[in-house]
């Protein structure tokens, strides 16, 4: 292993840049941040529209959620990176596909984590906001938006530790993040599939293993601020 790592490592770190593409670790980095970015509003409005009292909208986002998560993300993967270009009349990159595909997949997921966030507030303060004449739109950002977000963002890195996982299916499309990388490898080096791919088992388990014990850092702050808000409650 350590003959691979010194003699592949910057492949695995950054791919062939800074003479060709961005790859490896970075490239996964990257299109994991990027996507979990670009989902998380999208997420926020399938979140609002299942949590909404507009039944035409409630449908649609049910009808959407429903849907993309009966579907296998590698499936979207192939029609993003073979319809799209059929769809808008011009090809797209194999990284920019996958985000897409990404995206479309984790709104789903996401959406259902914040619009449980939303449910799980309690309805007092909503009416309270409508008693003191708030409309609908400060109600949600500035009551009930920052307090569900806050409630679900271990759920918000949980995802962020799912994502990653997800891209490795790049590789299927060839885009240059690390699995990929590691299967450049493994062609130059037919003889250690185990070593090779041991090692990228251990980078995604450091990554994902962080990342879970981050989750539970976040939940443990949030059930101890729960706890010391209904102490203080109930004192007053």
């Amino acid at each position: 292993m350590l003959q691979i790592l010194q003699e592949y490592g910057v492949l695995l770190l950054i791919g062939e840049y800074p003479h060709g593409k961005l790859g490896g670790l970075a490239m996964t980095l990257i299109i994991s941040f990027v996507s979990l970015i670009v989902t998380f509003p999208c997420a926020i409005l399938i979140a609002l529209a299942r949590a909404g009292n507009s039944k035409p909208l409630k449908n649609i986002a049910s009808g959407f959620v429903h849907c993309v998560r009966a579907i296998p993300l590698l499936m979207l993967i192939f029609w993003a990176y073979f319809a799209l270009p059929v769809a808008i009349g011009f090809p797209v990159d194999a990284t920019y596909t996958l985000i897409i595909a990404i995206v479309v997949y984790q709104t789903a997921y996401l959406g259902e984590i914040i619009a449980a966030g939303i449910e799980g507030l309690p309805r007092g303060q909503m009416e309270a906001a409508k008693s003191l004449g708030l409309g609908y739109i400060p109600t949600t950002f500035k009551i009930v938006l920052p307090q569900a977000l806050f409630n679900v963002v271990p759920g918000i890195v949980n995802q962020l530790t799912t994502i990653i996982k997800e891209s490795s299916l790049g590789s299927i499309i060839a885009v240059p993040e690390l699995s990929y990388a590691m299967l450049q490898v493994s062609s130059n080096e037919v003889t250690k599939p185990l070593q090779i791919f041991g090692i990228l088992a251990g980078t995604y388990f450091v990554l994902c293993f962080a990342l879970s014990q981050a989750t539970g850092v976040l939940e443990r702050r949030i059930a101890n601020r729960r706890t010391g808000r209904v102490i203080v409650e109930a004192v007053a």
